[in-house]
């Protein structure tokens, strides 16, 4: 697996090279290789572009650029890339800014011992937070007030709180009388009315609205 690591401090970059090198050969999973490590986000972006890494591992506060907008247009050229956050700030909208553009984890640097572990759940398609997040979500959806929601049909919030239950496709189709077809198609159109990237946003957009 290869990865990138940007951090304003080189000193966290080449202690965070040497605890995710070390602790991948360690393990029974596939050894981890840091293949260039940055400073800001402008350097996130051109690091990432040049060698298109597995994940890329982002502080949020830097120069330049910070983190979160760095994600934002890494995401934006390839919406495939697998962005983790590492960071010292457990701040509410830093962490919806994240899930809102698609970043597949948010942890608390002092998780450090995690990393490892979340590096290889995230590249098998996972999501990883750190308890200290899980534990601040509720309240944040709670607190964050919609402006202006799209009006859904009862047949799309039907399957709006489906995915919210962790229902797949296959298990809503089932429920709803649908084809697994038309339930990607109805979700496709959810998706661009509510302008949200995915499963994880939509089911926060509920929770955040019902």
């Amino acid at each position: 697996m290869r990865i990138i690591i940007i951090d304003d401090d080189p000193l966290v970059c080449q202690s965070l090279k040497t605890i995710i090198e070390a602790g991948s050969k360690q393990g029974s999973g596939e050894e981890i290789e840091v293949i260039t490590m940055g400073e800001n986000g402008e350097e996130a972006v051109a690091f990432y572009e040049k060698e298109r890494p597995d994940i890329i591992l982002l502080d949020i506060r830097m120069d330049k650029m910070d983190g979160l907008e760095a994600g934002k247009v890494i995401l934006e050229k390839d919406p495939e890339a697998k962005i983790l956050y590492l960071t010292t700030f457990l701040d509410g909208d830093y962490i919806v800014e994240a899930l809102r553009i698609g970043a597949k984890g948010y942890l608390m640097k002092s998780g450090y011992e995690s990393i490892v572990t979340a590096l290889y759940a995230i590249q098998e398609g996972q999501r990883v937070f750190g308890d200290e997040i899980i534990e601040k979500i509720p309240g944040m959806i709670k607190q964050e007030k919609t402006k202006t929601i799209p009006e859904l049909t009862k047949r799309e919030m039907d399957l709006v709180e489906r995915v919210a239950e962790g229902m797949n496709n296959k298990e809503i189709a089932e429920e709803l009388f649908l084809s697994e077809g038309t339930v990607r198609n109805y979700l496709s159109v959810i998706l661009e009315k509510l302008q949200l990237r995915d499963r994880t946003q939509l089911a926060i957009f509920y929770y955040k609205n019902q």
